[in-house]
């Protein structure tokens, strides 16, 4: 490819010598080929052009032996004629897309080197060649060459019929007959053909007119168009014939009527017959408009006026769009985190929706900008839009409500439908508001669609749109006339598509209908579009005023939504949660270990494993200072060891007093299911004589306890409090933590955690409430006695 690429300028170079831009120029295109020598060749055209792509695998299989006819442009790709003639052969492949069964538009790029052989096959020369091939062509055969003529849209089109014209028997099955029709043959017609409408065009012999509408028409069923020339004078009679051209539509029992058209063209013809009663495009199934009265969604239909822009489809779209889509990025950042602040900028600034949606476009909007960090989770965007962060007055509808773009069935229309309408307004919008960047929405839009939408051919075909032509658009009216434009080449590439609902077929928008000042007709008879009126209807029809607020959920809902939604955002464990598993962790572990405790507590009894031994607090405890504790202790003689003061067991039990207080108060904030559990417990009480003896420091058969054996503590604390025997200040602290379980018993019995000021509060809060209730009632009580008294006075 880089030796090809070379070639090329290696002859550009030597034609073009005369001055030294451009040789220099030259050298410069050489000095790029032979650094980058991998660099592929794009062509021209791609599949979203509707124009048949030829490579060495698929040149004989779409020309030799084809049931329609081709008409293949050889072009190179460096041919500066070829770039230029390259929109007009993509206008004339969507003005012609509906005679596809008959003559179909290709393009092959000599430039390339495995083309090269193909295209001396043909005899190609020079750039752009046109060849028309006639249906069933042979291997051997190498196109008919166009003639110099006019390489416009029109004069191209005229000469593709005139080469259909030319073919032999047998006739091609998917062309339709073009000749022109005698009286005779209309008279018989229907003896042969079932179809329900028979339009004659009435034209002059050098007229097209006929022809195309023949060949527009060849999809559809039920309707066959046929030519009739003036000089038929017996029919031009019998039908009262006075305007050339002009079409009649003519039925089997002899009737006939005129069709009336806003110009008598061939653009307006094929619109009004394609909108026949019981027309349809092939293969597609008849409507049924009782359908869309029952439930064949799974929404309810909902009427709508079709010349009409709902706001419930623009806040449908927002969500599809922020919570559905987005929702399958779990990670945003790079291009796509850039991408969506640019979108949801865009939306903050020019989405005309009710005050609540603007309010929470502009605080997501206010919190992207504040965020620092190269990426973003959706998890925290969708906090974001669910308003967690309880902004006032600002919500953002969840589910979806379509109506202007509702489809028959659930797959039609809807969400592409939606994103069109709200970019659309969106252009507008911009305009009204004075925006700086005629680009601003289109980029945005731009951007959105490559980064997040769904559908990856429809994001490439987009795409490939905005690189063709995007760059040309430099204000804000030009902007709205680009994504129009752009709306109407995907609806002219997706006609007659499995996507296309049979409801609401794809067509050039705005309608004759919709906006008959929009549609002109040159001197040629060629259909324009009257650019100044199509603005002045873009302006009004996706204008702020003209929107339609039905079937909008009402604001208080969506305001209770958003505040639903907000506090399952938020919701999180209940307090204490935590602390309460891991206390009942604690418990199971203790039901394990109580036969081992048990053992170790019958040893403590004799005083076997602490002779010889002097237990200090652990280094993380600080003994408070209590002097006079610690007066009323007696050392400990064990093993003939002395125990100094600070080693009492008594501050070990103030430790385990406390620790135990603290995870005490902490398993009362973590609900009523540990309160119970405390309960039951409290309420087990030991056989007489188990309990250990009253009294400071050991008494008779009790020796001290390990400091470092915090479940043996636990066990003689417990066993403490059960018995109702305390040491000392230990009976303060063990009250605070686990009352007697012959004092208030009553508020055991409520199973609530509930401390005398608890109760003493509520006590005196109800004596308000009573006193306020009983004076309310005794005031109205007198005014009603003295409204009665003035009342009986004369």
């Amino acid at each position: 490819m880089a030796r090809r690429c070379c070639r090329a300028t290696s002859r550009f170079t030597g034609e073009i010598h005369t001055n030294f831009r451009e040789s220099f120029i030259s050298t410069i295109v050489l000095f790029v080929c032979l650094t980058f020598p991998f660099t592929t060749e794009a062509g021209l055209y791609t599949a979203s052009d509707q124009i048949v792509i030829l490579t060495p695998d698929n040149v004989d299989s779409v020309l030799v032996n084809s049931t329609a006819a081709l008409v293949v442009e050889f072009y190179a790709s460096w041919c500066g004629h070829c770039i230029a003639f390259s929109p007009e052969w993509k206008r004339l492949a969507r003005d012609i897309k509906e005679w596809k069964p008959a003559v179909d538009l290709a393009a092959i790029d000599c430039a390339n080197g495995d083309n090269g052989p193909i295209c001396s096959r043909f005899g190609v020369k020079g750039y752009p060649t046109l060849k028309f091939f006639h249906a069933y062509s042979k291997p051997d055969s190498k196109g008919q060459g166009f003639r110099e003529g006019p390489r416009d849209v029109r004069g191209l089109r005229h000469k593709i019929i005139e080469k259909m014209e030319t073919h032999e028997e047998p006739w091609p099955p998917a062309c339709p007959p073009l000749e022109t029709a005698s009286k005779a043959e209309i008279d018989n017609f229907f003896e042969t053909n079932g179809v329900e409408h028979l339009a004659l065009i009435f034209e002059t012999s050098n007229s097209y007119v006929g022809r195309e509408v023949t060949l527009d028409l060849l999809q559809y069923e039920n309707i066959a168009v046929r030519r009739v020339l003036r000089t038929e004078e017996a029919l031009v009679a019998k039908l009262g014939v006075t305007d050339f051209p002009s079409c009649y539509l003519y039925y089997p029992s002899g009737n006939f009527t005129r069709l009336h058209v806003q110009n008598e063209a061939r653009t307006f013809y094929t619109y009004a017959l394609q909108r026949l009663p019981g027309v349809l495009r092939a293969g597609n199934t008849p409507p049924v408009t009782s359908d869309l009265l029952k439930n064949t969604t799974e929404d309810q239909w909902r009427p709508f006026n079709g010349s009409r822009v709902y706001m419930a489809d623009l806040e449908s779209t927002l969500h599809y769009s922020l919570r559905l889509e987005l929702a399958a990025h779990p990670v945003i950042k790079g291009e796509a985190l850039i991408t969506l602040q640019r979108y949801i900028s865009v939306l903050a600034k020019y989405f005309p929706g009710r005050p609540v949606v603007r309010n929470l476009l502009k605080s997501v909007d206010t919190w992207l900008k504040g965020q620092n960090d190269t990426e973003l989770s959706y998890s925290s965007l969708r906090d974001a839009l669910d308003n967690t962060a309880e902004v006032p007055n600002a919500a953002l509808p969840e589910g979806v409500r379509w109506v202007g773009c509702q489809g028959s069935k659930p797959h039609f229309r809807r969400y592409p439908c939606g994103m069109w309408t709200l970019f659309h307004v969106l252009t507008v919008q911009a305009e009204e508001a004075a925006g700086k960047d005629p680009q601003e929405v289109l980029q945005a839009m731009r951007s959105y669609v490559h980064s997040f939408f769904g559908c990856q051919a429809c994001a490439t075909h987009f795409e490939n749109m905005a690189k063709d032509s995007m760059s040309h658009v430099g204000t804000l009216s030009t902007a709205m006339l680009w994504l129009w434009s752009r709306h109407n080449h995907v609806n002219n590439r997706l006609a007659g598509a499995l996507s296309e609902d049979p409801h609401f077929p794809k067509i050039q928008w705005p309608s004759p209908e919709l906006c008959p000042s929009c549609h002109g007709v040159k001197k040629s008879g060629e259909h324009t579009w009257n650019q100044e009126e199509l603005l002045t209807f873009l302006r009004s029809h996706f204008s702020s005023e003209h929107l339609l607020s039905d079937y909008l959920e009402k604001e208080q809902e969506t305001k209770r939504g958003a505040e639903r939604r907000a506090r399952e955002a938020l919701a999180e464990p209940p307090p204490g949660q935590e602390e309460e598993e891991e206390e009942e962790e604690e418990d199971e572990e203790e039901a394990q270990e109580e036969p081992a405790a048990e053992e170790e507590v019958d040893q403590r009894a004799r005083g076997e494993h602490l002779v010889g031994k002097t237990f200090e607090p652990p280094t993380w405890v600080k003994p408070e200072a209590d002097v006079s504790r610690q007066s009323q202790r007696r050392p400990s003689i064990v093993g003939l060891k002395l125990r100094p003061p600070q080693e009492e067991i008594v501050d070990l039990d103030s430790f385990v007093n406390q620790h135990y207080k603290a995870k005490a108060l902490r398993a009362a904030a973590a609900g009523s299911s540990r309160v119970k559990r405390r309960t039951l417990q409290r309420q087990e009480e030991p056989q007489p004589g188990a309990g250990l003896e009253k009294g400071p420091g050991l008494g008779l058969g009790v020796q001290p306890v390990e400091p470092e054996d915090l479940l043996g503590q636990r066990n003689t604390l417990q066993k403490r409090i059960l018995t109702g025997q305390y040491t000392g200040s230990e009976e303060e602290g063990a009250l605070e933590m686990y009352p007697h379980p012959n004092k208030r018993r009553w508020m055991s019995f409520l199973s609530v955690g509930f401390s005398r000021l608890d109760i003493s509060l509520c006590v005196l809060l109800y004596f308000l409430s009573s006193m306020c209730l009983l004076a309310m009632y005794l005031f109205f009580k007198n005014r009603l006695r003295l409204r009665r008294a003035k009342v009986a006075l004369p």
